[in-house]
């Protein structure tokens, strides 16, 4: 049996917190005169009544023991209900945008994809520009959550890979899940805090430091200005930018063990390290790209290719500069990494580094048993035998991204969207990066323009790639629903 009202009762509580966070934009568009506060208050109103109501009705029953599929349908719905009640500001606020629109936004800041329908950003409201780092900010934490307590032990697209050693043996998820809660909040908000100073003083003004350390940290990618951090101009601003993408592309369940003194971890874990060679390779290639067929100064190269390639890579972002502009060869490669993605375990969205270290793997043992077919071959990775289920559970993953990839594509095409929008733009929310190519969704663009229809397969995208496809393909499967 599925039980419905402990998935209502945590979903009340998960509506209450929100609830409680709208409060800090309610209270500073309040203190600064907006009338924007109104709107905050009425979708306060709202969601807090859902919230305690659901409370209320389900409270008789304990959460205790949830089971892997009771597991699957709060991780699916949790995330629509949080999306549904953060999108009610936007729709509330002076911006006056469709209800489409604004559960564009609130998918995209939740899912860390950092696309956005709105322009004018110089100007907005503080309050609507504290909400969209917020909700970035917040849906940095459950990423990782997800992906370190959860997605382990429901086996999703071979993230069993990433038990750890105090990893529940049975269905009992949520006490993994509220232990590791509380270790990653305290090293998310410690990077958080560090990255908002370091901000300030390279020479952001103070609002803006704390915005953009939230959706920094959380490799969100929204910004106060239209132009995102090409409104600064600034190198320091930009090397900031660069370290703490990094910091949260890389799995905080490393910085976990290193707070308990595996020191050794950070350098010697193959995802680490991968990533690292896959970062310098890209930025090295982008660099002799510009400087030899773009007529780049050597120093300008450098930084526009850290900036952005890192920015990408760790599906942050964030644009320094209008890559579109800089040849067919860079459009290739930025659309290469778009899907790449970061760790597991990360804030990053796309495939992630060990799904393609696994991949690698398995098509060097194929190649080994067609020249020595009666040879016995264990794959190993980080020292640890991968299963048979891992090694499937990867390969499934790889063709169903590759196939939610053609069907997104199909239906943007079909709603009238040129081709190289309709493929990046794809690609962009399946692997949460945010920006695409072209001039629609490219670095200067964003998804304004769009028709509805695309908007909402976008959005369900977006939430697809972020809970890691399986988590929402099962849900259709009529064996899911069988007892």
């Amino acid at each position: 049996m599925i039980r419905l009202r402990i998935i209502l009762l945590i979903i009340g509580y998960l509506l209450s917190i929100i609830s409680i966070a709208m409060l800090a934009p309610l209270l500073v568009d309040l203190i600064l005169g907006n009338s924007d506060w109104q709107a905050f208050f009425a979708a306060l109103f709202i969601t807090v009544f859902i919230g305690v109501s659901l409370i209320l009705t389900c409270r008789q029953d304990k959460i205790r023991n949830v089971s892997v599929r009771e597991a699957f349908i709060l991780t699916s719905l949790s995330w629509l209900a949080l999306v549904f009640f953060a999108a009610l500001p936007f729709y509330f606020s002076e911006l006056q945008i469709s209800f489409t629109d604004a559960f564009f936004e609130a998918m995209s800041g939740l899912t860390t994809t950092g696309a956005t329908v709105l322009s004018g950003l110089d100007f907005a409201p503080p309050g609507i520009l504290i909400w969209r780092a917020m909700l970035e900010w917040v849906g940095g934490i459950g990423i990782i959550v997800m992906a370190i307590a959860i997605l382990p032990l429901l086996r999703v697209g071979g993230m069993q890979l990433f038990r750890t050693e105090s990893s529940d043996k049975n269905d009992k998820i949520l006490p993994r899940a509220r232990q590791m809660s509380l270790a990653i909040s305290k090293i998310y908000l410690f990077f958080t805090i560090i990255c908002a100073i370091s901000y300030y003083i390279a020479g952001m003004n103070l609002f803006d430091s704390i915005l953009h350390s939230m959706t920094t940290v959380s490799t969100g990618g929204f910004s106060t200005h239209d132009a995102s951090i090409s409104f600064y101009n600034s190198r320091p601003i930009e090397t900031v930018a660069i370290f703490f993408m990094i910091l949260g592309a890389l799995p905080f369940l490393i910085y976990i063990k290193m707070l308990r003194g595996d020191l050794k971890s950070l350098v010697t874990d193959n995802q680490v390290k991968f990533f690292f060679s896959m970062l310098l390779a890209f930025i090295s290639l982008t660099i002799y790209w510009l400087v030899n067929h773009k007529g780049f100064d050597f120093s300008g190269a450098v930084r526009l290719a850290s900036f952005n390639i890192a920015s990408i890579m760790t599906t942050t972002g964030f644009a320094s500069a209008n890559y579109n502009v800089w040849g067919e060869f860079m459009l290739i490669l930025f659309f290469m990494l778009t899907v790449v993605g970061g760790c597991t375990g990360s804030t990053t969205g796309g495939i992630k580094i060990f799904r393609f270290q696994i991949l690698y793997i398995i098509a060097k043992y194929q190649i080994f048993k067609l020249i020595q077919p009666h040879g016995i071959y264990r794959i190993q990775y980080n020292k640890h035998i991968v299963s048979d289920n891992v090694s499937s559970a990867v390969l499934s993953f790889f063709i169903l991204f590759c196939l939610c990839f053609f069907v997104v594509t199909m239906l943007l095409a079909i709603s009238g969207l040129d081709f190289i929008t309709s493929l990046s733009a794809a690609a962009a929310a399946l692997a949460n990066v945010g920006p695409g190519l072209g001039d629609i969704v490219g670095p200067t663009g964003n998804y304004g323009s769009i028709n509805d229809f695309s908007k909402w397969v976008l959005s369900f995208t977006m939430l697809v790639g972020r809970l890691e496809i399986f988590t929402i393909l099962v849900l259709f499967s009529k064996l899911f629903w069988k007892d």
